[in-house]
């Protein structure tokens, strides 16, 4: 079980971290800062350049703990939050993503509120500290609560699209 544990922390935490890096500069294909910021703009976003530092430096950070196993349940609800996050945008498209709909970031936070509810097995810096298991209400409140903060972000920072920006959106999606 420990081994299953390492590799599902490795691939989600390290996807979910280049995910976050991809948002802020150019590596591994990201179109830098300056793409990140635009990116959540034509999503609607409000926020500008911090939005941008804040969602990919939380991808990033959660990302990374995830792999490590550090601080398993607050790097889940900081993981679930964003992909809350990111699964808001793309909502309006269904679910499938293939059609770059929300199914992708839907997974991820299923995987996350796994692996807060199983906490990160043996090989993990959680473990190694001596700081598992976690009481249950940990892994609990890091399901509720990073997809509340996500649902709270999108709604404290998404701003309706203007006529301009809905015809604009509209023409180049034909």
């Amino acid at each position: 079980m420990d081994a299953g544990l390492l590799v599902l922390r490795l691939v989600v935490g390290l996807l979910i971290a280049g995910h976050g890096v991809q948002k802020v500069s150019f590596r591994l294909g990201g179109n830098g800062l300056t793409g990140g910021t635009e990116e959540f703009r034509r999503d609607g976003f409000r926020g500008g350049r911090p939005t941008a530092l804040v969602a990919g430096g939380s991808q990033i950070g959660a990302g990374l703990f995830l792999a490590v196993g550090l601080l398993t349940p607050p790097a889940a609800m900081a993981a679930t939050g964003v992909m809350t996050v990111a699964g808001t945008v793309k909502w309006h498209k269904g679910l499938w993503v293939q059609h770059d709909d929300y199914e992708y970031p839907l997974v991820l936070v299923a995987v996350c509120a796994a692996l807060a509810l199983t906490g990160p097995g043996r090989r993990s810096l959680d473990h190694a500290l001596g700081i598992t298991p976690w009481p249950v209400w940990t892994a609990l409140a890091a399901i509720a609560i990073g997809p509340a903060s996500g649902l709270l972000t999108r709604g404290v920072l998404h701003r309706p699209r203007t006529a301009v920006e809905r015809t604009s959106y509209a023409q180049a999606a034909e």
